[in-house]
């Protein structure tokens, strides 16, 4: 070792200075940097990102594509493959033995959404049949078009075409139930988030407390071995020390089920996770209110935002389709229909296109009036519950304000309140040291203080959890994530 460091360690131990080998600049000397503080937005983020009961929600997308595919089900093509034989004695030549014709049909059919019905295809002959329209390769084989057209009653509106329309409505309708279900649980969990902290804030007022009950029994015993006071306030300080241990024991249980209804929101590898105390933030210092312009445009963008008000439009619009069907099968049953028979002795005897025009007027028409008086009701009723909704939605706003405004009052009074115990309590501790009060006095000045402290964490907690209702009467958390399963179907493809 180089003379200069042997005489630079003896001047260390000469001064009585502790000398180490570990280097200041030594990486594992340097003190850990405190964690992160949790916020409303991790937790929210956490929500959006694994919470069970989002995901649940999730699956309604799944549902719509299901309930599309399914009305998409009703238009799909078929082919239909069908043979016919029919086994007779001609009657123009009855020596000719018993034969045998009949045909072979291929053919598509479909539906469409305005109510027609078609199919065409090709007629394979069996035998000696005969062909009298659309044959074809020497009359063995024919042509097969044919058609279905309601012209009144169906025409348009139908059973199958109103189920597509509903189903294209069920996309939206479960965009607006994951959103509302995005909206309560970040309700519940920023609620939930301050009533953490605030017990968090309020057990280590209560260990604060304890410490200096402690440290004043220590005294008091101290005094009491001198003579300088009665037997009697070391049994009171004494019993003071205990009794806050028991709050704090309290204070440390709420925590704790705080805690683990907070764990309910912070789901990691299907299972909720404990959030450490050490990430337990302060209350923010800012104290905002919206100015009534903002709250104007708050109520207005609520009015259209809001989960509940687009339901209503939802459901008002599929009571729509139910109530045009409904008027729709008021209407008489007039059908043209073409088709190619289908029978092998019409065809064998050269029967091959049938026409035909059919009416049919319901006379008492119970069932369709009341369908329509049914869906009238609905219709009417969804209006006077959207008036309902929205004026709900402006008088959660009024409440949120409300709650804000008061909240903000309450913490400016409790902090007045807290600053007067806290002088109340150094002056009574400034008159025991000198002798002029008793440890009771003392007690009591600082258990004012606490109490006030806790209002004081009460009122700012109430306070962060009236802001986190107004973004939620406002509808800021309603706006549903993009679902992994797109719907890329089209009812009118």
């Amino acid at each position: 070792m180089p003379h200069r460091y042997v005489l630079a360690i003896g001047l260390l131990i000469a001064l009585g200075i502790p000398w180490s080998h570990a280097s200041a600049a030594d990486p594992s000397t340097k003190r850990e940097l405190p964690p992160i503080p949790l916020s409303v937005d991790e937790i929210h983020a956490w929500v959006d990102r694994s919470h069970p009961l989002l995901k649940g929600a999730g699956t309604e997308k799944v549902m719509a594509r299901g309930s599309m595919l399914k009305a998409l089900g009703a238009f799909e093509p078929i082919v239909v493959n069908d043979t016919e034989l029919e086994r007779f004695i001609s009657s123009s030549n009855p020596n000719a033995g018993t034969q045998t014709a009949g045909f072979n049909d291929t053919l598509v059919e479909a539906r469409h959404p305005l109510g027609f019905r078609y199919s065409a295809g090709i007629r394979q002959a069996i035998g000696d049949a005969r062909i009298p329209d659309l044959g074809f390769n020497n009359d063995r084989q024919q042509l097969l078009l044919g058609g279905f057209f309601p012209l009144l009653r169906g025409l348009m509106v139908n059973p199958e075409n109103a189920e597509l329309q509903r189903s294209e409505l069920a996309d939206p309708r479960a965009d607006v139930r994951i959103a509302q279900t995005r909206q309560d649980l970040f309700l519940a969990a920023a609620t939930q988030f301050w009533d953490w902290v605030a017990a968090v804030k309020f057990l280590e007022v209560q260990r604060r407390a304890v410490g200096i009950a402690e440290d004043r029994f220590k005294q008091v015993e101290g005094r009491a071995k001198a003579g300088a006071v009665a037997p009697l306030d070391v049994v009171e300080a004494n019993q003071e020390v205990q009794r806050r241990r028991e709050v704090a024991i309290a204070a440390q249980r709420f925590v704790e089920q705080e805690q683990l209804k907070l764990s309910m929101f912070l789901w990691e590898n299907n299972a909720p996770v404990n959030p450490p105390l050490e990430r337990a933030p302060e209350f923010p210092s800012q104290m905002l209110i919206p100015t009534p312009e903002t709250i104007k445009a708050h109520k207005i963008q609520a009015k259209a935002d809001r989960p509940e008000i687009k339901e209503i439009g939802i459901e008002a619009k599929i009571n729509n389709i139910d109530l045009e069907l409904a008027k729709n099968n008021l209407l008489p049953s007039l059908d043209a229909e073409a088709a190619p028979a289908r029978q092998p002795e019409k065809f064998v005897l050269g029967l091959g296109y049938r026409f035909g025009l059919e009416l049919r007027i319901p006379i008492l028409q119970r069932r369709s009036r009341g369908e329509v008086l049914e869906a009238q009701g609905k219709a009417d009723r969804f209006v006077l519950t959207q008036k309902f909704r929205e004026q709900q939605v402006v008088i959660d706003v009024d409440n949120a304000l409300s709650a804000i405004e008061r909240a903000k009052e309450r913490i400016a009074a409790a902090v007045e309140s807290l600053r007067l115990a806290k002088t109340l309590e150094e002056g009574e501790r400034f008159r025991f040291s000198l002798g002029a009060t008793s440890v009771l006095f003392v007690n009591l000045r600082e258990r004012n203080s606490v109490d006030s402290e806790g209002q004081v964490i009460r009122a700012k907690a109430d306070y962060q959890k009236a802001l986190a209702l107004y973004q939620w009467s406002i509808g800021a958390w309603a706006k549903a994530l993009p679902s992994s399963i797109p719907v890329n179907y089209r009812a009118r493809d």
